[in-house]
């Protein structure tokens, strides 16, 4: 079977007994990369050395059809750099290509810097969103913070200290900078840190310069009486994000109540109007 293991996302104490044992006695590990797994290994005290398999972003496509005929005969275990293989790490095409083929996928579970970072947030946990990694590019991550713009659970985001500041700024004009949020940084290291405020505060420390790798957690969006025009204007706003009207329109009327084909119109009638 394939078996996709958490590792530790920072303190090395978070590796489960399970993923030990399974370092110990499994003959295959597919690693994102091979260096960092040998490190583990060595950390761990695991004198037994697997076959290591690269199976990173650029190769994974490609492997994912000879990793499941090899998992027919022996089991595989998955790992990533740090945390949950699939999650914004390789190993989606590899469980997609192993249920397509009638191969099992297990699972091995542990740290997650997602809800490690939701849980100390300070924000609801009982709705959330993963966004994963912002785009890299102001348009693009201004886009993307429009097309969540309704959205009402609390949204989870990775990003890179060097672009922090920039997103929080974003963030902050797009949701207001009285919207709570936390900067979580360094999760289970020594430096541990987590910063909390609105995101016009958050956007102001930032700026300052922030290292280490980041969790960034937003508040979603507080309950609001919406009127069709209201509701039409979300509905341009994702599809200037690259959303079709269709699709816009049935997503605004399930957050918010109102008429599908009525949003629908309603956009259609303001389009015309010069």
């Amino acid at each position: 079977m394939i078996v996709l293991g958490a590792t530790p996302i920072g303190n090395l104490g978070d590796a489960s007994p399970r993923l030990v044992e399974a370092l110990r006695t499994m003959p295959v590990v597919a690693a994102e990369d091979t260096r960092t797994t040998m490190r583990l290994l060595a950390a761990l005290g695991v004198e037994e050395r697997p076959r290591l398999i690269a199976l990173h972003d650029h190769n994974e496509r490609e492997r994912a059809g000879d990793l499941v005929e090899l998992a027919r005969e022996a089991d595989v275990l998955v790992l990533s750099d740090a945390g949950m293989p699939t999650v914004s790490d390789p190993g989606y095409h590899l469980v997609e290509a192993a249920i397509a083929a009638g191969v099992a996928v297990s699972v091995i579970p542990g740290p997650s810097a997602v809800i490690s970072a939701l849980a100390v947030s300070g924000l609801p946990t009982d709705r959330f969103s993963f966004e994963g990694f912002l785009p890299r590019r102001p348009g693009e991550r201004r886009s993307a913070f429009a097309a969540l713009s309704t959205e009402r659970r609390t949204m989870v985001f990775f990003e890179s200290p060097q672009r922090l500041a920039e997103s929080l700024a974003a963030a902050a004009e797009a949701f207001g900078p009285g919207r709570r949020a936390a900067v979580c940084r360094e999760l289970t290291k020594k430096f541990e840190e987590v910063r909390r405020g609105g995101l016009g505060e958050l956007a102001d420390w930032a700026a300052e310069g922030v290292r280490g790798e980041i969790c960034l957690v937003i508040e979603g969006a507080a309950p609001s009486t919406v009127t069709m025009e209201t509701g039409t204007e979300q509905v341009l706003a994702l599809v200037a994000a690259g959303a079709r009207l269709k699709e816009a329109s049935a997503e605004v009327a399930e957050a918010t109540g109102l008429g599908r084909r009525e949003l629908y119109q309603a956009v259609l009638d303001a389009r015309r109007t010069p």
